[in-house]
């Protein structure tokens, strides 16, 4: 991958990755808890949601060496005990990060779908159409049902209590099960991403 594409990739991953944690806790608090705020992590400022070697050092290593690319931002802290119903509310935090990805994909996605090709806006259009499947990719790579992954937030607080063990005993395993997840990543998403993108943008996704 050539420096500027490399860098313009990593700017897009680490500020959708800030959006996705504030979106968290943003829901969190709407749901009645302050932890998120009282932690200082309600807010879009980049330096609050930095995360040492995932934000900085593994990202850019990986973008040194040329290779598969991942970076996450810190995860924003919350207490399901605050919430009114726990099972619902872990849910609705988790789907939250996901959710406010897909909304900058679908935003853009329909900018450009029915501006794209306006004057200048053409020439920014392959841009917004690459934040889109960016954008696309985080969402659904974060809803696989697997820890430390948003989807097993959801998953908890979806399933029967009976069922939560089985959870809460992957998160134990979260090394491994995001191993599993990065699998799932590589090998099942890279049919539904263009779907998804054609879907919103209404063209295929070319870069």
């Amino acid at each position: 991958m050539a420096l500027k594409p490399a860098i313009f990739l990593y700017i897009v991953i680490i500020f959708s990755a800030i959006i996705h944690e504030y979106a968290h806790g943003l829901m969190a608090y709407q749901l009645g808890d302050p932890t998120a705020k009282y932690s200082g992590r309600l807010t879009l400022n980049p330096l609050s949601h930095i995360d040492p070697f995932g934000t900085v050092v593994l990202p850019l290593m990986l973008l040194w060496m040329g290779g598969f690319f991942i970076g996450y931002a810190k995860p924003v802290p919350f207490n399901p005990l605050n919430f009114k119903n726990e099972k619902s509310g872990t849910a609705l935090v988790g789907i939250a990060g996901p959710a406010s990805n897909l909304l900058i994909a679908l935003i853009l996605g329909l900018f450009v779908r029915f501006f794209g090709n306006f004057g200048f806006l053409a020439a920014i259009s392959p841009l917004l159409s690459f934040i889109v499947l960016i954008n696309i990719w985080l969402a659904l790579f974060n809803l696989l049902p697997l820890p430390p992954l948003d989807g097993s937030k959801i998953a908890i607080g979806l399933v029967p209590r009976s069922w939560e063990g089985f959870f809460f005993n992957l998160e134990r395993m979260s090394f491994i099960s995001l191993f599993v997840a990065l699998a799932l990543a590589m090998t099942v998403l890279p049919y539904i991403v263009p779907f998804i993108f054609k879907l919103i943008v209404g063209q295929t996704a070319v870069f």
